[in-house]
């Protein structure tokens, strides 16, 4: 009987440190943050769109992000990306902060940037977007929950786009059928990627 009591608190013992390992090995999580202050001064000030993330990183130390913006037109993968952002092996252990893509609008022209935790690119020319004869609309593409995040995988974080007419449908945007379905369908989309790369080595 007393084996059986020594042994059920060491059993006990290890199951707490599976779970604790478990959560420490989780490499970043995301969630979209449509009320941040930074969404909220773009929609006072009316300066374009704005996607922004809450990002937490463990290991930031070995690890590297790249963040960029694919840009297809008339259902073809345009050679360039519209912009771009990597940034990585921080000296901190834990990175945590906000990442987000933002265009802003003026009257002939529109910028498009991307930030991190400390990083930012600084806004490039991309053209006049939304088009005259159709109309527009972007959406995240993680939902409203903390997503996590893996090594070596490429994540579809948000979507900018402009129909070819005067109407639009909506798509699963955690589909990739329905992704490739809206880009042929649609005459101009921009999908806001992001993926993480261990480089401890």
């Amino acid at each position: 009987m007393r084996k059986i009591f020594i042994i059920l608190p060491t059993l006990f013992l290890l199951f707490l440190s599976g779970c604790t390992n478990q959560k420490n090995t989780e490499i970043a999580t995301i969630s979209s943050n449509t009320d941040s202050k930074y969404v909220s001064t773009f929609k006072d000030l009316n300066l374009g769109i704005l996607y922004d993330f809450d990002f937490k990183l463990n290991d930031a130390d070995k690890h590297w992000i790249d963040l960029w913006v694919e840009s297809y037109k008339d259902g073809q993968l345009e050679s360039k990306s519209l912009t771009s952002l990597s940034f990585g092996q921080s000296p901190n252990k834990v990175e945590e902060g906000n990442i987000g893509f933002g265009i802003i609008k003026t009257d002939d022209e529109s910028f498009a940037f991307l930030y991190g935790p400390g990083v930012q690119v600084t806004p490039q020319k991309i053209g006049k977007i939304q088009s005259v004869a159709g109309i527009s609309g972007w959406d995240y593409a993680i939902g409203d929950k903390t997503f996590k995040l893996e090594l070596n995988e490429t994540y579809l974080l948000g979507v900018y786009r402009e129909s070819k007419g005067n109407s639009m449908r909506t798509y699963d945007l955690q589909d990739e059928n329905e992704v490739k379905k809206m880009i042929d369908d649609d005459r101009l989309v921009y999908l806001l990627k992001l993926k993480i790369d261990d480089r401890s080595n």
